[in-house]
């Protein structure tokens, strides 16, 4: 004697996709094919532009420092008998220059992340 007989288990999809390939990024990737290459050209270009959004903020950072020691009252000022403007390059120079590299760092592994995670669906 067995007992009820359960329903055959049915497979429910919300859309069929008929005749579609399903994009395999990584293979792409790997066998560098055009959307390979252009996933990867957007990394690239991602991480050229944050590098170069940086840089210009390190350069327009550094640049008017010339302009500030050029004004008379912080040419000659002296905090604890030391001139100010060797003051400002040796205390906030390194401070600026660690803050860019940790966001530059930090940015980039933001990049790298969603390109990973683009490539791995």
């Amino acid at each position: 004697m067995t007992g009820p007989q359960r329903p055959q288990r049915e497979r429910v999809v919300l859309a069929q996709r008929r005749g579609a390939r399903r994009v395999r990024t990584r293979t792409e990737v790997v066998e560098q094919t055009d959307l390979g290459a252009a996933l990867i050209g957007g990394l690239i270009r991602a991480q050229l532009g944050l590098a170069l959004r940086l840089g210009f903020v390190v350069v327009a950072g550094f640049g008017a420092l010339p302009l500030l020691f050029g004004i008379d009252a912080i040419a000659s000022a002296t905090v604890l008998g030391v001139r100010l403007p060797w003051l400002i390059l040796g205390l906030l120079a390194f401070p600026l220059l660690y803050a860019v590299g940790r966001v530059y760092v930090r940015l980039a592994q933001r990049n790298e992340d969603d390109f990973l995670e683009l490539a791995g669906d």
